[in-house]
């Protein structure tokens, strides 16, 4: 899963996202095929850093970070 229903577009478009709203969920969420680290080093190309990870249960979640400037 790689953003919800109020992401950017055409960040989700650059890394392959399909947007899909599981039976059941009143919400859409974004998601690739590809493995994490590949939707990373993505994402770097375009200017973000990893601040920190953790994980949740099973879930590891990735915090990204784009200085204002690059945007």
């Amino acid at each position: 899963m790689v953003g919800d229903e109020f992401s950017d577009p055409s960040i989700m478009s650059y890394l392959g996202a399909r947007k899909t709203t599981m039976l059941g969920n009143n919400f859409s969420e974004y998601h690739v095929d590809e493995p994490p680290r590949m939707v990373l080093d993505k994402l770097e190309k375009i200017g973000y850093k990893v601040v920190t990870m953790t994980g949740v249960g099973q879930t590891l979640v990735w915090c990204l970070h784009k200085e204002s400037s690059d945007l």
